[in-house]
């Protein structure tokens, strides 16, 4: 699990990360801002938010509405030392609401509640039905104003546009490499590059390749970046 923590206290931040890691958490990316912690969102996979919620520039309130928007299925974890939030930060989905200062027994038991709800998609090839997990998937093509879907099957539809599902799978290690492409990387056996700075990406169980964007070639690159 990899987990995104926000505080502007850096001790705070480093307590929060210090009982992570006590409880065995070792995959942790740290914000000190909420504009810092969008950035990250963007650029890494992340499968919890943990965010304090009275900071100067972007509350963690505001953080949780932006993040609802880009990842609505990323579970989300208050932490303040102010009760009078509680309210609001369940009305946007919280998985739970810590009170500053708590025990790693406290964080341990919000840890267990976050895991994210179990994603399937209904999606339909001419009379036929398939409900697929994000890892049954290996990538999606847009195709007007729904996508296709490729799976060990082969090919199914749904009706949603290809950013909607970029949203919605950003957090199950899917990526855009083109404007009509998201690609899983779970099933890359590798890739290739092409001429005019493009990748040509390779599949494991499937004899198909699929070319990114030269943007998406780019951006690609920059994500795996040390």
């Amino acid at each position: 699990m990899h987990i995104l923590i926000v505080d502007d206290e850096p001790l705070a931040l480093s307590r929060l990360a210090r009982l992570l890691g006590q409880l065995g958490h070792q995959n942790i990316l740290q914000a000190t801002s909420g504009a810092q912690a969008l950035e990250l969102l963007q650029t890494q996979p992340v499968s919890l938010l943990i965010t304090d919620i009275a900071m100067p520039d972007l509350s963690g309130i505001a953080l949780a509405y932006q993040v609802r928007l880009r990842a609505p299925m990323l579970p989300i974890i208050f932490q303040t030392a102010y009760e009078k939030h509680a309210l609001e930060a369940f009305d946007i989905g919280a998985v739970d609401y810590l009170l500053k200062p708590y025990t790693a027994e406290q964080l341990h038991r919000a840890l267990s509640r976050a895991k994210p709800e179990a994603l399937r998609l209904l999606t339909k090839n001419g009379e036929l039905f398939f409900l697929l997990k994000p890892e049954e998937i290996f990538y999606i093509k847009a195709d007007l104003a729904e996508v296709m879907v490729r799976a060990r099957e082969g090919f199914s539809y749904y009706a949603a546009k290809i950013s909607h599902m970029e949203t919605l799978l950003e957090t199950h290690d899917f990526v855009r490499i083109h404007r009509s492409y998201l690609l899983n990387l779970a099933h890359v056996s590798h890739f290739e590059s092409l001429d005019q700075s493009r990748l040509a990406f390779f599949f494991k169980g499937i004899d198909e390749s699929i070319e990114s964007s030269k943007e998406g070639a780019k951006l690609f690159r920059e994500r795996f970046k040390k």
